[in-house]
């Protein structure tokens, strides 16, 4: 039996650690016949083009305010999780979109839930990027069950469209086991983090939930719990009605903290972790879960006494006219496949770094400044410096509130990270590689298990802004989500309390 002050969430990250003394042990050969199929098919339901609202310049419905709508909502899905690319890949296609996938599995289904507007009838509709289109598959008002579901978050009151993002466990579970969990949720991660930047692009504003109840979002969207469940619920804000610019409110609602269960097999642990950071529906009324108070400190974590401190304040990178380079930057995002080996500039780390946490420096080209995330305040950043010009090799601490970075060790950790990433030759190549870690422990004790959900979306989010700030600037960007996790801490110097969620490699590309 598990210790029992060992959570759920715990024992699931220990669990589902890589460690090179195992890792061969755990390797499988993936059966190519079952090989999951990333897209979602309805057999009933009526179609929604959304492709002419794409192909048309803005200038074609300049005077159609009905066009401009449409063209609207065809650009925020597009821009968020459309297709972008077609790939030969063994004798099959492989069909890339806007948001980067762990091994192009592309475990999130996209769902929009209209209230009934003139254009769209109240119902669910599902999101098909094969042919950019919507599927009305459920023709019926579901909003209030919605509210309902979400305890009548205040966002839902006045908003008419709502997007939900679901993960189908098998699509990335196929590869990854049971760690493949960490990845459906840093894949949703970067989903949330196109969804908010198209939502700027098309003048919506999202707004973030994770709190709700669980079982009451899957039966609204008709979806089998086994196979699949809700994981984000975004209600689309159009900031061109005055009466929808409404305040940011909760995003993040704490769970039950699971001490008592049994010794899960293996390849039924992800299953049983999600059953067990849901919310249940006992919970009823407005919001009566317990409080929990994000706490905005004004320092940093980590003040490491005696060290460098370099500051990273940046010119802000421009995304061009009415944000025309950030839609291109979106449309053709890669992750890259190999690094050259050669320098970053400082300039272009600190620009990096400046789009992905200082958002009020953006506010000028109309983009949101306070974005929603469940909780920032739970993620830090370690940085591990190869080849930056004008930064000494060696790890640092990012202090987003101070801007600046924080020497604490001084070594060229090309060798260690070529190890820690897996063998992969990105890890070795790159000129940077950006950690995001968490202190679990204290993470659980604010949120429950379900925290462990947020984490992971929140670095995946920041890890999307990292890709297109490189993509931008004409760099080379990777996120890994495979790497030996106890490892990095004692390479790194990062305090063992910092469980690693998420790496991302910068560099030029090869």
């Amino acid at each position: 039996m598990p210790e029992i002050h060992q959570s759920i969430a715990q024992h699931y990250h220990e669990r589902t650690k890589y460690d090179p003394e195992t890792i061969a042990s755990k390797s499988q050969r993936l059966d190519w016949a079952k090989q999951p199929v990333p897209f979602k098919e309805y057999k009933i339901g009526s179609a929604i083009d959304l492709k002419p609202y794409l192909q048309e310049t803005p200038e074609v419905f300049v005077n159609d305010t009905n066009g401009q709508w449409w063209q609207r909502l065809s650009r925020l899905l597009f821009r968020s999780y459309g297709l972008t690319a077609r790939m030969p890949s063994m004798g099959n296609t492989v069909y890339l979109r806007a948001a980067p996938s762990a091994g192009g599995l592309y475990p999130a289904e996209v769902y929009v839930v209209s209230r009934g507007t003139p254009l769209l009838s109240p119902g669910l509709y599902n999101y098909q990027c094969r042919t950019h289109s919507l599927i009305h598959y459920w023709e019926s008002d579901v909003w209030q069950s919605l509210q309902e579901a979400c305890f009548w978050h205040p966002a839902l009151e006045s908003t008419q469209l709502a997007i939900i993002v679901t993960a189908v466990f098998y699509r990335s579970a196929w590869r990854y086991e049971d760690r493949a969990y960490r990845r459906i949720c840093l894949d949703t991660g970067h989903l949330l983090g196109n969804i908010e930047l198209s939502a700027a692009i098309t003048d919506y504003r999202p707004h973030l939930i994770g709190g709700f109840i669980d079982e009451a979002v899957n039966d609204l969207l008709y979806i089998d719990p086994l196979q699949e469940g809700a994981i984000a619920v975004l209600p689309l804000a159009d900031l061109l009605d005055i009466q929808q610019n409404i305040s940011p409110g909760c995003t993040a609602l704490p769970s039950a903290t699971e001490t008592n269960y049994p010794q899960v097999p293996d390849g039924e642990l992800l299953k049983y972790f999600h059953h067990h950071t849901q919310i249940s529906a006992s919970i009823t009324g407005k919001l009566n879960l317990p409080t929990v108070i994000q706490e905005k400190s004004l320092e940093d974590k980590y003040n490491f006494p005696f060290c460098l401190k370099i500051s990273t304040v940046s010119a802000p990178i421009y995304w061009g006219e009415n944000l025309s380079d950030l839609e291109i930057t979106m449309h053709k995002r890669r992750s890259t496949r190999a690094y050259n080996g050669e320098e970053l500039t400082f300039d272009e780390l600190k620009a990096l770094l400046d789009f992905t946490y200082q958002p009020q420096n953006y506010i000028d080209q109309s983009l949101d400044n306070s974005p929603d995330y469940f909780d920032l305040n739970l993620i830090e950043t370690f940085i591990a410096v190869c080849g930056v010009q004008g930064l000494e090799a060696g790890c640092y601490y990012y202090a987003p509130k101070a801007q600046e970075l924080r020497q604490i060790r001084f070594k060229n950790f090309r060798r260690e990270l070529h190890f820690l990433c897996l063998g992969q030759e990105l890890g070795r190549d790159a000129a940077a590689v950006i950690f995001h870690t968490s202190d679990l422990k204290s993470a659980i004790a604010q949120y429950g298990d379900r925290v462990y959900r947020y984490l992971h979306m929140d670095a995946g989010h920041l890890g999307q802004r990292l890709n297109l700030a490189a993509i931008q600037l004409n760099l080379g960007v990777s996120g890994i989500g495979g790497f030996f996790d106890d490892q990095v801490n004692e390479v790194l110097g990062i305090p063992n309390d910092e469980a690693v969620i998420y790496i991302t490699t910068l560099g030029r590309p090869r």
